[in-house]
């Protein structure tokens, strides 16, 4: 069985998304269990109006709700008690295999990192998310937002826990193919601390492809994209506002006249598939990669239909255990890729040693 911890509190709906969420969540999945945690009295009443399957769902009462606008420090420092940091608190105590929640993105990694820690050897966790692609391809991107700025050695780090990630979760596909975002694939181009990372990623045992371009990303020819927050996160809103963007002018064109109109209902079941195939509900649930422990953040706007797929997202990395492959693969990445550093040290001693005697 499956368990699965939720902030039934999180979000800016709350109660009315995640415990509708929660209970489409467990039709789908008959060997999961959640611990739904907020305020019992609430959720009690909310969990009988949907019907929810009470035997698969236990509730553990929090005193403390997370404000959606409150800083990070603060609701680490002062709210101990809220639906968030208890939902954190069952990965971390092994009374769950993965943390929901939908509520301020700030607190949440704040409370993950002080509460889970990091996996030995990632100095800083990330924010991870697979996006679509060609002939419904899976790629998944990080950091989008965790971090703006970041070292060479960071964003090596992350396309080692990104690629442990892809691996655990999708065995088949092989080594993953591992591109650095940048604005050109050629290695000269981009900022010092991208042209450093190229080096470095060059001379791990990853399989890295070289640098992408931001449309490669839905190309199909990458399995994890890697980029500091700054860039990943606009890169994400971007995407996120073409998709919006794109709907309604298409909506806006089929409605100009009566012609039109008609057009649109002879091409309603391929507007139908576009649609569904670029739903973003159905890519909602980022993951908090790096972390000693698994940890899924919803968008704290989505409905109950985009709730369900976070908890889908959560559900798929516990029941692979993504996260005990991820540690051993990064301590084996990591020991590789500091041996070859210390490979190449010594050889560039060597090589002015000999020059300084000739």
């Amino acid at each position: 069985m499956i368990t699965l911890a939720v902030d039934a509190m999180g979000g800016d709906a709350g109660l009315s998304v995640t415990v509708p969420g929660a209970v489409a969540f467990l039709k789908q999945q008959p060997d999961a269990e959640l611990l739904m945690v907020g305020n019992e009295t609430a959720l009690r009443e909310a969990l009988a109006k949907a019907q929810a399957p009470m035997a698969r769902i236990r509730i553990v009462h929090a005193e403390q709700v997370v404000e959606m606008d409150e800083a990070p420090q603060l609701a680490l420092k002062n709210k101990k008690d809220s639906s968030m940091r208890i939902a954190v608190n069952q990965v971390k105590e092994g009374l769950a295999q993965a943390a929901v929640s939908a509520g301020n993105t700030g607190a949440l990694m704040a409370t993950a990192r002080f509460v889970l820690k990091t996996i030995p050897g990632i100095e800083r966790p990330a924010i991870a998310k697979f996006l679509p692609g060609k002939n419904n391809h899976m790629t998944l991107v990080l950091d989008l937002g965790a971090n703006v700025d970041c070292s060479p050695e960071q964003l090596v780090q992350f396309a080692v826990i990104g690629s442990e990630l892809v691996q655990a979760l999708h065995p088949e596909r092989g080594s993953p193919r591992v591109g650095l975002l940048n604005v050109g694939t050629e290695d000269i181009k981009g900022t010092d601390t991208v042209k450093q990372t190229f080096k470095l990623l060059q001379n791990s045992r990853l399989n890295f492809i070289g640098n992408v371009e931001g449309d490669d990303i839905f190309s199909g020819e990458a399995d994890v994209v890697v980029a500091d927050g700054f860039v990943g996160n606009i890169m994400l809103k971007t995407v996120e506002g073409s998709v919006k963007f794109i709907g309604s002018a298409i909506k806006q064109e089929f409605s100009r006249s009566l012609f039109t109109k008609l057009a649109a209902v002879i091409a309603l079941p391929a507007l139908r598939g576009f649609k569904q195939k670029l739903d973003p509900r159905k890519f909602n649930g980022a993951i908090f990669l790096g972390l000693r422990g698994v940890v899924v953040k919803s968008h704290g706007g989505t409905d109950e239909v985009g709730f369900t797929y976070a908890l889908e997202e959560a559900y798929h990395e516990a029941k692979s255990a993504s996260l005990a492959k991820i540690e051993a693969g990064v301590a084996e990445q990591l020991a590789a890729l500091e041996a070859a550093r210390e490979q190449e040290n010594s050889s560039e001693t060597a090589s002015v040693g000999t020059e300084n005697a000739s």
